[in-house]
């Protein structure tokens, strides 16, 4: 029997939930769960945002634990072994997409959240594909957002082939922008944080921005045009797109992470003049998700995080949504 946290409404409050796995796959992996992350799309799911939450409702998808069972054709893990999981638990492994590497993009992945119930509980299960080893150098109480917010910020870093000769902003720094700093100051670019909270810049340049300018000053804005190869934006809000693609230099790049409300709009003569493009990624592959791994092990990036107990889930969700937090908060059993 698991014991998890599950909502029975839209938005409705995290109570007690018990609930059977059924038999384990040949290919899937117990997890028992030793810290989760709370990320936003837990909270949209557990709003229902996008439409597709059933509930009961079990969040959670930055797992980070010791695996608990292994199916018959699991070769590459073992009981016992630190494991982290993140928004995807399957891919059909079949598909162009999963053969080319880029198990991300299968048009038929399966979400940790999405239909089945997630790591708010004390144990999770997935496919052994998306089911990640812990570097032993990382700590595990730290290290469930890397599965989520931290591959979603280093994912685009390998698909957009970034140089560490190339000067690129990050707007937000938030969950997924404090991790952005750290990765690309290591990567070796020259960053600059945008933040409309001036407040953030001492902590930013202590993250590895090397520049910091408050979003909300035309001026600073406006002073900084033609100076950028690439800006990342995490943040869930709808900006002045044309301000921002002004910044870029020719054959700049502005690149989504973060989830924005309404369509983009953008002058579309800017952008073929300076052959200027928009782009958006989702989470990497899991040999992407290990290179990232390995890659904040070896530069000592971790998420700040703020711990709170699995019994106080709901005290953590309101505080997600309608504090500040700096800058992940985590579940531990």
């Amino acid at each position: 029997m698991i014991h998890a946290y599950a909502a029975h409404e839209p938005g409705g409050e995290l109570k007690p939930f018990e609930y059977e796995l059924g038999a384990l796959g040949d290919q899937e992996v117990d997890i028992q769960v030793e810290y989760c992350g709370i990320c936003h799309s837990d909270l949209s799911m557990l709003d229902n945002e996008w439409g597709i939450t059933q509930y009961p409702f079990v969040p959670g998808h930055e797992v980070v634990g010791a695996i608990a069972a292994i199916g018959k054709d699991v070769t590459r893990l073992k009981v016992g072994q630190r494991v982290g999981l993140g928004w995807y638990s399957h891919s059909c492994m079949e598909c162009e997409w999963c053969m080319s590497g880029n198990q991300n993009l299968c048009l038929t992945a399966e979400a940790t959240i999405v239909g089945r119930h997630g790591g708010f509980a004390d144990k999770v299960r997935a496919h052994q594909e998306w089911v990640i080893p812990l570097p032993s150098e990382l700590d595990p109480a730290n290290s469930g957002p890397l599965f989520c917010g931290g591959i979603t910020v280093f994912n685009p870093i390998v698909q957009l082939d970034v140089k560490p000769t190339e000067r690129v902003g990050v707007i937000g720094i938030g969950g997924l922008g404090h991790m952005a700093l750290g990765f690309l100051h290591a990567w070796g670019c020259d960053v600059t944080a945008f933040s409309s909270s001036p407040d953030k810049e001492t902590e930013a340049r202590k993250l590895g921005a090397n520049h910091f300018i408050n979003s909300r000053d035309p001026d600073a804005l406006k002073a900084m045009e033609n100076s950028f190869d690439l800006i990342l934006s995490t943040v869930n809000a709808d900006l002045d797109w044309n301000q921002y693609l002004a910044l870029l230099r020719p054959k700049g790049r502005l690149h989504l992470v973060g989830v924005v409300p309404s369509p983009l709009s953008a002058q579309i003569f800017p952008m073929i003049s300076g052959q200027k493009s928009i782009s958006a990624s989702p989470l990497g592959s899991p040999v992407t998700t290990s290179r990232m791994l390995d890659f904040a092990a070896r530069h000592g990036i971790e998420p700040l995080t703020e711990i709170f107990p699995f019994d106080q889930v709901n005290e953590a969700m309101e505080k997600l949504r309608n504090g500040k937090p700096r800058y992940r908060l985590i579940l531990k059993h």
